[in-house]
């Protein structure tokens, strides 16, 4: 029998009035969107929504993101539905972390709306992340090597998907020479910095002094890092991870096909958009994948787990 994996998307899919219907309707995903406005010491909710401007901005998306996420995936579990795996794109990974037990959805709140403010904080003069499309690893991770300043990539997407990320200069000098090697578009992102490069180190650096604080679990439900695109399998290695995930690359695809190659069959998208379940195509087209952002969502899911 093959396994299932809960999947939660990054930033970028966020949207007002996100996870509005389920906490409206089900008492549990209210009580998640309060405690994160209680550890943040934010009305979530109303940053969820109401109309704002903040919602994309990086300190204010991070932890809307998550309460949405960690909403909806309680919602899935009242409902009896249980991962094999977990994984989460960037910011996503706290949302497996909730779902594997690692962390307290009270600490996962807290870690991440002060990792939304270091982000944010660590490049006041800004950065660029592009989308490098139809092109393969190898051909960018050179071309990064290459140019001058700082550059290299944020995210293995999926194949023919790789983000780069940087200083504005060096990220365009390599768009340049990336498109002169045959990539179909280099399309830059709307992002408020540099994220995944070696410009957030700082950032990094200040979450480790947060996560000192931070009780983790032993770990419930295998779940796959960023960093490594493998299973942490000594709790002792979570901080460390999520400190280094801040500044390195976010190996997508890879941790996709570890988790293909483990028995993965089924892939449940938990969150705003269906960012990942596009991604899933391009990875592997035969896995099952659906995506729960709305309340009816939740039928999908009879029969496939």
């Amino acid at each position: 029998m093959g396994k299932t994996v809960f999947m939660f998307p990054g930033q970028g899919a966020q949207y007002i009035g996100m996870g509005r219907d389920f906490y409206e309707q089900i008492p549990v995903c209210k009580e998640m969107f309060d405690l994160a406005g209680r550890a943040a010491g934010l009305d979530v909710a109303a940053l969820c929504f109401e109309e704002n401007e903040q919602i994309h901005i990086t300190e204010y998306t991070q932890i809307a993101m998550l309460a949405a996420e960690v909403a909806m995936l309680k919602a899935v579990e009242e409902r009896g539905f249980r991962p094999d795996i977990t994984g989460g794109l960037s910011l996503g990974e706290y949302g497996a972390l909730a779902a594997s037990g690692v962390m307290s959805e009270e600490d996962v709140f807290r870690i991440v709306r002060k990792r939304g403010i270091y982000m944010q904080e660590a490049v006041p003069n800004g950065g660029a992340m592009t989308a490098v499309l139809g092109l393969d690893a190898a051909t960018v991770e050179k071309i990064c090597g290459e140019t001058a300043g700082t550059v290299s990539v944020a995210n293995y997407n999926c194949p023919g998907q790789i983000v780069i990320t940087g200083e504005e200069s060096a990220v365009q000098a390599a768009s340049g020479k990336l498109t002169e090697a045959g990539a179909k578009r280099c399309v830059p992102l709307k992002v408020s910095g540099p994220f995944h490069s070696a410009m957030l180190t700082g950032a990094g650096e200040k979450l480790a002094k947060e996560l000192e604080n931070v009780e983790v679990h032993d770990i419930a439900v295998p779940y796959i890092a960023n960093v490594t695109a493998d299973y942490v399998t000594d709790k002792s290695e979570v901080k460390s991870l999520l400190q280094k995930q801040i500044s390195s690359p976010v190996r997508w695809q890879q941790s996709v096909e570890r988790m293909i190659a483990d028995g993965a069959d089924t892939f449940v998208e938990i969150g705003p958009g269906r960012t990942l379940s596009g991604f899933m195509r391009k990875i592997n087209k035969d896995v099952k994948v659906c995506n729960v952002e709305k309340v009816e969502d939740l039928e999908k899911l009879n029969g496939l787990i």
